[in-house]
């Protein structure tokens, strides 16, 4: 079963900017290498990264899927293949979050809420550096105090530069981030 990656961020980005250059080839290196891409489904960051992944060779129907926030399947980005519309506002970003991976690029609350629940979900989670909003603030850093994966020493949000990093982190460490959430229990 291929893999399915979430690249996030902010939904608002220059169609010519750093933002979207490195969605847009995030998205296509994710494709390139045998995974599926998966986002909130609506403009920005999720758009580019879904115009990326269908720019690639290997890009096949149902490599895109939007998960967006509303019922209104139509607001979907055009280059998503499948759209679940969730109707469930912000709290669609636990779904969002709870992909294979978690990629930010920039990206503000709304990233940080994906972000945030990604870690306890126990995700694998790489964010860009080299753009502004929340990626750049929480790349090569611990979210909290948890020890998720104790046989994994360097266990943070592994901070990246490009997509080539990123699909070098997935390659090395996705197979290892295989736990689940296991309920909140007291003194966590």
């Amino acid at each position: 079963m291929r893999k399915l990656v979430s690249v996030i961020g902010d939904s608002k980005i220059e169609k010519d900017g750093a933002k979207y250059r490195a969605a847009f080839s995030m998205g296509k290196a994710l494709i390139d290498h045998g995974y599926r891409v998966a986002s909130g489904g609506l403009g920005g960051v999720m758009e580019a990264a879904f115009e990326g992944a269908k720019s690639s060779k290997f890009y096949r129907e149902g490599d895109t899927v939007a998960i967006l926030p509303m019922f209104d399947r139509t607001l979907a980005s055009d280059a998503a293949d499948i759209v679940i519309a969730t109707g469930l506002d912000i709290y669609r970003n636990v779904i969002v979050a709870n992909s294979d991976a978690v990629i930010a690029i920039g990206g503000g609350a709304g990233t940080l809420s994906e972000m945030t629940n990604a870690w306890p979900l126990k995700r694998l989670m790489i964010a860009f550096r080299g753009v502004d909003g929340w990626s750049a603030k929480v790349a090569d850093t611990r979210l909290d105090h948890r020890i998720r994966y104790p046989e994994i020493e360097e266990d943070r949000v592994f901070g990246v530069d490009t997509a080539e990093e990123a699909v070098a982190i997935l390659e090395k460490y996705l197979n290892l981030y295989t736990g689940t959430h296991q309920g909140i229990k007291r003194g966590d």
